[in-house]
């Protein structure tokens, strides 16, 4: 048994109650059963009896019936909190706790304490924060039962999440490129409105739901997120990301996107805007391929070599066709804006993609030689074979050598486009700083536990992802951190919380709280994340 306090918010008055804790074999989790034995005198600390809880008989200094009842009682409690600390001192150190504060004045240590708990408890349900509490020193203090999160979930508002967006950017919006993708989350729910089949971008055969995030590419930190339809693509996308950091408060920025949010559209809009941009295209593309034919023997020269990367770079100046309708006039604005387009050929990646062509083409033969045909690869039957059929020689199948070397013509190639002076490999270099998305997206679904949507309704689906959102901004933090000190030398994300989740706390009412053992490994931990060792306060 233990004393556990709670404050009623209506009348501020803090009541003390006897707690014992069990296990509830049908429920398969911790349960407790309470009962009040007086409140906190806010002077001394000691509990006072409520009505019917004094001794018959007993007299007080007034010489009224003294409530006297069961000693004061102080209990002793050993918790773990060395990851707590850290997640606690980055939220500190962000100004994320500081922001939570301002737009969720009655819940934001709630949100904290559920944060903490998606990092270090991955793939573990919600329901399972009870016995988390149990063992774990966090913001809250308190237990957040499943009905509870619920709720929580619930109660967040779109102004509160919008106000977030507006506080949290203004302290990572300075000059630097934003990178901007999307991802898909499956869902088994049958009720939500945006759970649609799509492109699922992991082979997933079920609805979905995608996902866009906004990162600074030097931070590595998000800023912003919009759930959206899973039927809708990417190049759709952007139109509608640019109305909604226009309406929170964002002036110029750039953005680094890869292929897939490219189209004539989107960098119309890009320029309209006077957004500076770097995005990856397709070489199909008439005006990426015709400059490529123009510069493609002077590519593959030593001078534009980076053996670092064994890659080579090539930078051309080019002129994009720019157009702009007008509705509330009736016309068309027709001009030229200057645009640069990186070409890139990978030594490896062209090697790998001729041998992979190859054997394709040897196998396409193979099929069409025995009469084995797929239909799904007509297509390229037709484009790289021609089929004659004689009565004396019988089927003969050709190679048509010029569309075969059209296609290995451009193997190993990539190309990017932007409105921005660079070199080639500044702008290689911005484009593969993206991967901190990606790199987000697979702590979403692996660590944060959001490969599967388990809720079912709008409101809770909306504050899971807000809180699932929270959570991401403090990995990312970790995660850009533990890069820059090489910590990954050591250590993976999971293994580096482990090693700090460790270390004890030990607090009581009549006493500062104390630190447990610290190791000097854990120790050299927190100063590589430039964070202060916690040390005992009593």
């Amino acid at each position: 048994m233990s004393i556990v306090t709670q404050t009623d918010k209506r009348t501020g008055i803090t009541y003390a109650y006897d707690t014992t804790y069990y296990w509830d074999k049908e429920k398969r989790q911790s349960r407790s059963k309470r009962i009040c034995v007086g409140k906190i005198d806010p002077e001394t600390g000691d509990i006072v009896p409520t009505r019917g809880r004094a001794k018959k008989g007993s007299k007080s200094a007034s010489g009224k019936p003294a409530k006297t009842g069961p000693k004061p009682f102080v209990e002793t409690r050993h918790l773990y909190y060395g990851a707590t600390y850290l997640l606690n001192e980055f939220a500190n150190e962000l100004g994320l706790a500081a922001d939570l504060r301002q737009c969720f004045p009655e819940t934001y240590k709630q949100l904290l304490s559920v944060a903490f708990y998606l990092i270090l408890e991955d793939n573990n349900p919600l329901y399972r924060f009870e016995k988390w509490h149990l063992t774990h020193k966090h913001p809250y203090g308190e237990s957040i039962t499943s009905p509870r999160s619920s709720e929580l979930f619930a109660s967040i508002t779109d102004d509160q999440v919008n106000k977030l967006f507006r506080l949290q950017g203004r302290r990572r919006v300075e000059d630097e490129y934003w990178a901007y993708d999307s991802t898909s989350i499956s869902s088994y729910s049958e009720t939500l409105a945006q759970i649609q089949y799509g492109k699922n971008k992991e082979d997933d055969q079920l609805p979905q739901l995608n996902l866009l995030l906004v990162f600074g590419e030097e931070s590595g930190i998000p800023f912003y997120y919009r759930k959206l339809a899973g039927n809708i693509p990417d190049s759709k996308t952007v139109k509608h990301l640019l109305e909604d950091l226009d309406i929170l408060g964002f002036g110029k920025t750039k953005f680094v996107m890869d292929r897939g949010f490219y189209s004539e559209s989107n960098i119309n809009g890009l320029y309209r805007d006077h957004i500076k941009f770097l995005v990856g295209t397709k070489l199909s593309l008439k005006f990426i391929k015709k400059h490529l034919d123009e510069v493609y023997d002077d590519i593959r020269m030593f001078v534009n070599f980076d053996e670092s990367i064994n890659t080579y770079g090539y930078t051309v100046s080019a002129q994009w066709e720019y157009t702009q309708e007008r509705p509330y006039k009736g016309d068309v604005i027709k001009d030229k804006r200057r645009m640069y387009i990186h070409y890139y050929y990978s030594i490896e990646n062209g090697a790998d993609d001729e041998q992979a062509f190859d054997k394709r083409i040897a196998s396409l033969c193979k099929e069409l030689s025995e009469g084995k045909y797929v239909e799904s690869h007509k297509k390229a039957y037709d484009q790289f074979f021609e089929v004659k059929t004689t009565p004396k020689r019988g089927r003969q199948v050709y190679y048509k050598e010029d569309a075969i070397k059209e296609a290995r013509r451009y193997f190993g190639y990539f190309a990017l486009i932007t409105n921005e002076k660079m070199d080639a490999f500044t702008a290689l270099h911005l484009y593969r700083m993206k991967d901190v998305v990606e790199k987000a997206f697979g702590n979403l679904k692996e660590r944060l536990n959001m490969r599967r949507l388990l809720v079912s309704s709008e409101k809770g689906l909306d504050g899971k992802i807000f809180t699932e959102f929270v959570a991401l901004i403090l990995i990312s933090h970790l995660d850009h951190k533990m890069k820059k000190s090489d910590l990954y030398k050591n250590y993976t994300l999971h293994q580096l919380l482990d090693e700090l989740d460790v270390i004890e706390c030990f607090e009581d009412a009549n006493h500062s709280l104390r630190i447990g053992e610290l190791l000097n490994k854990q120790a050299k931990i927190y100063e590589a994340l430039g964070v202060k060792v916690p040390t005992s306060s009593c």
